[in-house]
């Protein structure tokens, strides 16, 4: 007697990945940027990710097993990467307390308030950085100076920041450029900023080990970046002394943290390479809106957000043609 085979829908794909390789591998990816965080701001920046990741891993184990009445899955690396790129979103010198809420609010209301990981449909990560910013401005717009800086002074503001007051100010670029790091400065991290905006250089690094991994493709990064570098390089030909050159723009605030770890996940991100492509556009026109236009000098946690918002949307209406079928 034959045994009966249960066969599941197409596709039928074997891969010895698994959920916690994969958030393992990029948790892998943020050392090197984790490392040169703590060389800048030193014990501070230690506090603040350990504290993110306890609190984080903590609360979704209380939640899953006292509300939700299910088994915790904290072990699957997912909670554990979500406080590193909520410690990486913040100022080395948030108050233990602010970290704690946006934690709470990260895991509680961005992940496990639509069921827990694979039906989240916003970064939780970036839910908490937004929370944090709207609900304690002051505190998360105080960038603390690093370690290395020759500046007297406790904090100081972004290069970004600088630039937007400088131009509401009605000082013309040239002369706001005057007092911004240079571009090589920019790539190596030697200026404020949150943990995981102050070194392009090592976030770069972690990129190309994530696609040496094949955790994720270049898609998404590429047209994010490609975006903002040809939107904001139209703006500067027409306008140079009111809008800055778009390299600029590439290596400042969280430009490459967010389209290379955030803008990448996979559960809040397109299926389809047709899709990524209207996603990272929008992402990248979005936030070159916001930074030149926009009330806050930063835009991309708001631009990945609301594209998150349109990732079902391009799921449903752009799908590849199916196997042995038309159109």
């Amino acid at each position: 007697m034959s045994k009966l085979l249960t066969i599941s829908p197409s596709p039928h794909v074997h891969t010895s990945d698994s959920v916690n390789k994969i958030m393992y591998r990029v948790i892998l990816a943020l050392v090197p940027a984790l490392a040169w965080s703590v060389f800048m701001f030193g014990f501070e920046a230690i506090r603040v990710t350990l504290l993110a990741v306890a609190a984080c891993v903590a609360f979704e184990y209380l939640i899953q097993k006292y509300i939700m009445k299910s088994e915790p899955q904290i072990t699957d690396g997912s909670a554990a990467l979500t406080g590193i790129l909520l410690a990486f979103n913040v100022p080395a010198s948030l108050p233990t307390w602010m970290i704690l809420v946006g934690a709470l609010v990260a895991i509680g209301v961005g992940k496990l308030s639509f069921g827990g990981l694979g039906n989240n449909p916003f970064n939780p990560a970036l839910v908490g950085r937004v929370f944090l910013l709207i609900s304690f401005p002051v505190q998360m717009t105080s960038w603390p100076v690093t370690q290395h800086a020759t500046v007297d002074a406790l904090t100081t503001a972004t290069p970004l920041a600088l630039l937007k007051e400088g131009v509401k100010a009605g000082q013309p670029v040239s002369e706001v450029m005057q007092g911004l790091p240079a571009n090589l400065d920019l790539l190596y991290g030697n200026m404020p900023g949150s943990l995981g905006e102050i070194s392009a250089l090592f976030l770069l690094l972690g990129f190309a080990y994530m696609l040496w991994k094949k955790v994720i493709t270049w898609h998404i990064p590429v047209f994010i970046l490609g975006t903002i570098f040809a939107f904001q390089g139209i703006l500067w030909m027409f306008n140079p002394e009111n809008f800055i050159e778009p390299v600029f723009h590439l290596l400042t605030g969280g430009a490459m943290l967010g389209a290379i770890y955030m803008a990448t996940d996979m559960v809040t991100s397109p299926m389809t390479v047709k899709g990524q492509l209207i996603y990272g556009i929008g992402i990248g026109v979005i936030t070159v809106l916001i930074r030149n236009f926009g009330a806050y000098p930063e835009g991309i946690s708001f631009a990945i957000l609301i594209m998150n918002g349109f990732t079902p949307l391009l799921n449903v209406y752009i799908k590849p043609k199916r196997f042995g079928g038309t159109k």
